[in-house]
């Protein structure tokens, strides 16, 4: 919530681009409790809220993770632009739930029904709308019903990566593991003990 002694008052809301997700450029105005008022302009992207996930076998001390190319990161400096990462997608119109249920089956190949949200949170809240739904559920052998690697309509090519537990948190002080997104869910799990 906004400070309500703040006041941001809209003067213009242009869009820029709406080619993949929909780029704006916005000028407002705010206004401090003392009545000063500042003009910023700032480009907001706007790409749908979007749900990850932590699938884990308490039993086996693994994790599955996947691995796949992202252009943002190889043309910052990921010399292949593979990432490996929790399973994640957006929620295209679906509840948070449901779409990481889907997204789960599509990436990975298994079938969870029992998901447990554990928390939201906005990724990159300087430039990008996206709130982001993070969940963990527990995954075992008979769950898998296909190879997963995602969807070939969407020009998806995913590695699935079932690792050991210890070896993924290890692989984010070596810096093989650099999502935020994946961090997150698997510092969760060892605050919480879920594995």
């Amino acid at each position: 919530m906004i400070n309500p002694e703040i006041k941001i008052t809209i003067i213009d809301d242009r869009i820029l681009s709406d080619n993949w997700y929909i780029l704006r450029k916005i000028t407002y105005d705010k206004t401090t409790p003392d009545d000063h008022t500042v003009r910023q302009v700032r480009e907001v992207y706007d790409r749908g809220n979007g749900a990850t996930i932590l699938l884990y076998n308490k039993e086996q001390q693994t994790v599955i993770l996947t691995r796949q190319f992202r252009l943002p990161t190889y043309v910052n400096g990921n010399d292949t632009g593979m990432l490996i990462e929790a399973c994640a997608g957006l929620l295209d119109k679906d509840n948070p739930e449901s779409a990481i249920r889907r997204e789960a089956e599509e990436e990975t190949g298994y079938k969870v029904n029992t998901v447990r949200k554990v928390m939201e949170a906005y990724m990159s809240p300087g430039s990008v709308t996206e709130i982001l739904y993070f969940f963990v559920a527990e995954y075992t052998k008979e769950m898998k019903i296909s190879e997963g690697g995602g969807l070939e309509e969407e020009s998806e090519s995913i590695e699935v990566l079932e690792i050991p537990y210890l070896t993924a948190l290890n692989m984010i002080d070596t810096g093989e593991i650099k999502d935020g997104k994946t961090i997150m869910l698997l510092q969760y799990a060892q605050l919480h003990k879920s594995i």
